[in-house]
């Protein structure tokens, strides 16, 4: 058996096409459109990859971009004012603040700054609140592209075991607490394991979709997944350069491997990956819809 590659790239590609027509409707009847507020700072050069990454396809989907670059000698003082600008500016509709930030900073209390009417990466504490307690809410950009990618692709999670492996705030904790809600794309039993877990094969191999998300390369073997499971990768993890001087990436599974097992897989890259700044447009345009804009 080899597994089906679930294609992300696919599938983000037509939510921004679903997205892209929505806010050409909204702009047709009102003349306004959604607007993202990205703060970078410093000069991080994978965040500046993100941002340019978050530009491009805001373009691509009419949505309006306010990129904001603060060098890294930036004082927490300054970083709090311009969140507090961006929070009253009425063409702002969602705010994104790129993680890492300089030590310096605290990342706690910036996140917590921004109005979670606005939170568009789902990290303010209100809104992490309301996911675990299955109340409608701004949900984390890339577990919400895991919870879509297994929508769209078919795959069944009601009543599944899913087991998740790393535990952080980005991605694990916010995942568990969407797939153990009960609604539609859901109603699964989670197992939540780390590096820390002792016999994770005794879990892993329990599940019916085993997420990699730890930050390991190639963690996941094929003697840690069970036949015909749904394996989703999460990690992205650079592990050399090519004679050119090109990134060479490899997730958190051993794709080699375990695709010979799983009955279905994400490749990195060209899995999840898409599926983070898909759901990040989505998101705000739910930030505009919140704020008062209208559907055609």
């Amino acid at each position: 058996m080899t597994a089906h590659i679930i294609n992300g790239t696919e599938i983000a590609r037509t939510i921004l096409k679903e997205v892209r027509e929505e806010v050409a409707r909204i702009k047709l009847k009102t003349g306004r459109v959604p607007g993202l507020a990205v703060v970078l700072v410093g000069d991080d050069p994978a965040s500046e990859v993100y941002v340019r990454a978050k530009e491009k396809a805001c373009a691509e989907a009419g949505i309006a971009s306010f990129p904001r670059r603060l060098p890294a000698s930036v004082s927490e003082k300054e970083v709090l004012a311009l969140v507090a600008a961006l929070n009253a500016d009425p063409k702002v509709h969602g705010i994104l603040i790129q993680i890492p930030l300089p030590p310096s900073i605290d990342e706690g209390r910036v996140t917590e700054a921004v109005d979670p009417d606005k939170d568009v990466d789902g990290f303010h504490p209100r809104n992490l609140g309301k996911l675990l307690m299955g109340e409608e809410t701004f949900v984390p950009c890339t577990p919400a592209g895991i919870q879509e990618l297994i929508i769209r692709e078919g795959i069944e999670v009601e009543g599944k075991h899913v087991v998740i492996v790393g535990r952080s705030n980005i991605v694990g904790k916010p995942l568990a607490a969407i797939l153990m809600q009960k609604a539609a794309g859901a109603n699964a039993t989670v197992t939540l394991c780390h590096t820390g877990t002792k016999d994770l094969s005794s879990h892993t191999l329990r599940a019916d979709i085993l997420v990699a998300a730890a930050g390991r390369a190639r963690m996941i073997t094929a003697n840690l997944v069970k036949d015909g499971a749904v394996v989703i990768d999460v990690g992205v993890n650079e592990v050399g350069r090519t004679a050119e001087g090109k990134r060479i990436l490899v997730g958190d599974v051993d794709f080699e491997g375990v695709q010979e097992k799983a009955s279905a897989i994400t490749p990195v890259p060209g899995g999840v990956g898409p599926m983070t700044i898909a759901m990040l447009l989505q998101n705000t345009l739910k930030a505009f819809k919140i704020a008062g804009g209208r559907a055609g």
